[in-house]
């Protein structure tokens, strides 16, 4: 399989509509505080093929890379309106639901210097050169999916830019082409102002034997860093077998930069010894699952909700401890079991509130819980689950990480965004006084949620 290539889900998902809330603003993706994605539309392709060498297949719903006939494929965009430096661009491209758009190499794509050649002219026999850059390439491609590859080293600003494919494999790849509609390539361009300040990024219930750790391991490979878990980081025991056979080809490739907390599935290894084996002094002190760290103006607290939480516990009286010797003006905290939750499969767990209540007692802005296979966001609350947006915790249930999907029960009070079908990681920017949140989604999904706060 290709580096910069990753499986996107067939279908995406509906854009989340923002509304603006008392606590903070709730940004849409031009918002001041987050960067601003566009998206464009080809407005040419086409492909060629040396079996066919007079004839144009510009008004064709397919585009076909091949190396037996030679098959190559040409897309353009034209790029406009961006005020901001550009950051990222990324072509998305969808599979032909026909039988034999599958290939075990998705092609190899190329800048080029032409960007004028006729979308209704072009055919073997005149084709444009296919001379600029190695962009990237897909291995192997499954009929009716999505795919993506990294465009940066292209796409530098407004202009008009064309892209080729060429593949080495007899066995092609069909595409659909700008006349498809709905699974049309798309050039997605983000941009904003690059920031200094410290990003923690991550999600919790990640690998098994699916591919979502697949997806959301490639989204890490792009952002820079702390990893954070919240919990159920292996599935299904916690064993030293299943870190090494699931997680550590995903999200083990991230190991060096992750501070882990446990899940319940962690700890039906007895001990978590699995866990606390595959992290080492990642994972703070072994065994005990709770431990505290500083990123520029914030200090953060990861905590273990597998044992003790109650008034008076070791663990309380520890964070108590922490938070009070602290000289960081914001605070934020994760673990893995969710005070407050619209989940249909758990309910919230009303032991970790000892741990709530210490952190609202110190004025912490951000809580982050796992547990529930899902993404949902509250307002900020006091430790009884009320609205509070004075002195409040907003509080993030990001269960997203790889683990088969949760539905959605009776919605709770406060819950503001939720997500149920797209994984995903959930990226904070911490800034001097504020944060900015954004829910990052698995290539080919178009759910996103993304705000900001300021420091109590």
């Amino acid at each position: 399989m290709g580096t910069c290539r990753f499986r996107l889900a067939a279908t995406a998902a509906a854009t989340a509509v923002l509304t603006a809330v008392t606590a903070g603003t709730v940004l849409t993706a031009a918002g001041p505080a987050a960067a601003a994605t566009a998206t464009f539309a080809p407005v040419a392709d086409a492909y060629v093929d040396s079996s066919a060498a007079s004839t144009n297949y510009g008004t064709s719903s397919q585009l076909g890379v091949d190396n037996s006939p030679v098959k190559r494929m040409f897309l353009r965009f034209s790029v406009s309106g961006l005020t901001e430096p550009v950051t990222s661009a990324r072509l998305r491209i969808h599979t032909d639901d026909v039988v034999g758009a599958e290939s075990p190499s998705g092609g190899t794509f190329r800048a080029m210097t032409s960007t004028t050649w006729s979308e209704t002219g072009v055919t073997w026999n005149n084709q444009p050169a296919i001379d600029g850059v190695t962009l990237g390439s897909l291995g192997g491609v499954a009929r009716n999916a999505w795919y993506e590859v990294d465009v940066t080293r292209l796409v530098a600003g407004n202009g008009t830019f064309s892209i080729g494919v060429t593949s080495s494999s007899s066995d092609g790849a069909d595409y659909d082409s700008r006349e498809s509609g709905a699974t049309a390539p798309q050039l997605v361009v983000t941009t904003g102002t690059s920031s200094s300040d410290p990003v923690l990024v991550g999600a919790g219930d990640i690998a098994d034997s699916g591919s979502g750790d697949t997806a959301t391991a490639a989204l890490l490979d792009r952002i820079s860093g702390t990893v954070f878990t919240t919990g159920d980081n292996v599935y299904s025991n916690g064993t030293t077998t299943e870190f090494n056979t699931y997680y550590e080809p995903t999200w083990g490739r991230h190991k060096a930069r992750t501070r882990p907390t446990p899940g319940n599935h962690d700890y039906n290894t007895s001990g978590a010894t699995g866990y606390y084996g595959y992290f080492g002094a990642n994972a703070g002190p072994s065994g005990r699952g709770y431990y505290s760290y500083d990123l520029g103006n914030w200090h953060v607290v990861t905590l273990n909700s597998n044992v003790s939480m109650s008034v008076g516990s070791a663990q309380e009286q520890w964070l108590r401890a922490d938070l009070a010797a602290s000289t960081k003006p914001c605070t934020l905290a994760y673990w893995h079991h969710p005070l407050f939750t619209s989940g249909a499969s758990h309910g919230p767990s009303t032991a970790t509130r000892p741990l709530y209540q210490a952190l609202y007692d110190h004025n912490a802005e951000v809580v982050v819980w796992g547990h529930n296979h899902q993404y949902e966001r509250f307002a900020p609350q006091n430790p009884t689950g009320g609205l509070d947006t004075a002195r409040g915790i907003r509080a993030f249930v990001a269960g997203m990480g790889g683990a088969g999907h949760y539905g959605f029960g009776t919605i709770q009070p406060n819950s503001e965004a939720r997500n149920s079908d797209t994984y995903g990681v959930l990226k904070f920017t911490l800034h001097a006084s504020s944060y900015d949140w954004e829910f990052v989604p698995e290539s080919g999904k178009s759910y996103t949620d993304r705000g900001t706060n300021n420091c109590h």
